[in-house]
């Protein structure tokens, strides 16, 4: 890889993150985490974008809205998407970010951000 594909990968990347985040914060999610895994040995994916819904409505609302938001915007589809049948926990699958949306208590009890918490993560603060 060039280094200007690296730095064409690295911008899709943050582009995809702004979008991801307009998202969630247009539905009213919360608790925004970004965990950066890109140097995580192990790691299926370069990082995970998590939220939270307070609801399983708003869970699906915010999961419609960024694959809604990165379709007509970035011209992106998820590789894979799962967690709609009960809304407690949606993953979007788009290979270099998995982005979780979780109900509270579902996101208190998987934890992702203390199983990966060797790696780098930002929180994004709340619109409210």
């Amino acid at each position: 890889m060039t280094e200007k594909d690296k730095n064409q990968t690295a911008d899709a990347n943050t582009d995809l993150t702004h979008l991801v985040i307009d998202a969630v914060q247009d539905r009213k999610g919360r608790d925004i985490t970004i965990i950066d895994l890109s140097g995580m040995e192990g790691a299926s994916t370069g990082k995970f974008i998590i939220c939270t819904g307070n609801s399983t409505a708003q869970v699906g609302a915010i999961a419609d809205n960024i694959r809604e938001r990165l379709a007509s915007d970035a011209r992106r589809k998820p590789y894979h998407y799962d967690g709609y049948r009960n809304c407690q926990w949606i993953v979007l699958d788009y290979g270099e970010a998995m982005i979780h949306v979780f109900l509270p208590d579902t996101r208190k009890f998987y934890d992702l951000e203390s199983l990966w918490g060797d790696a780098p993560s930002t929180e994004i603060p709340n619109l409210d």
